[in-house]
């Protein structure tokens, strides 16, 4: 992932709504429609990754995830709280990777490796304290 790097206060909300919309676009390609989101139960760590708890039209949550990293979403019955879906995330992207890496195409290999290096990353950032605790 990246390096922190020093953002204004109005640069910091500005990318948390470049996030948020990413992660609903994402959602409405997949047939997703968003509700609300459940801000209490999101996170972000500006700049590297953000985790959103979204309510869907259909009365169904899921978790989904972006930033400087893959987007992608899992239901909500994945994790309890956001730390718990950015392990689930870590997790899966390791499983797809593996799948990734018996595949002979060149493509495949460098997916493997970039999903391997943010589910890395992840579980980093799912295993650090200090980036859990609330004020």
């Amino acid at each position: 992932m990246t390096e922190q790097i020093a953002m204004s206060e109005q640069e910091q909300q500005q990318w948390v709504r470049e996030q948020y919309q990413t992660a609903t676009k994402f959602l409405a390609d997949r047939g997703l429609i968003t509700k609300s989101v459940a801000d209490t139960e999101s996170r972000y760590l500006i700049p590297l990754m953000s985790v959103w708890k979204i309510n869907l039209s259909d009365n169904t949550s899921v978790w989904a995830i972006s930033g400087d990293l893959p987007t992608d979403y899992s239901p909500e019955v994945v994790a309890q709280n956001a730390r718990e879906a950015v392990r689930h995330f870590s997790l899966k992207w390791q499983l797809q990777a593996e799948n990734l890496l018996k595949d002979e195409a060149e493509e495949s290999k460098k997916l493997a490796e970039h999903l391997i290096s943010r589910a890395e990353g992840l579980y980093q950032l799912f295993d650090d304290e200090k980036v859990w605790q609330t004020a």
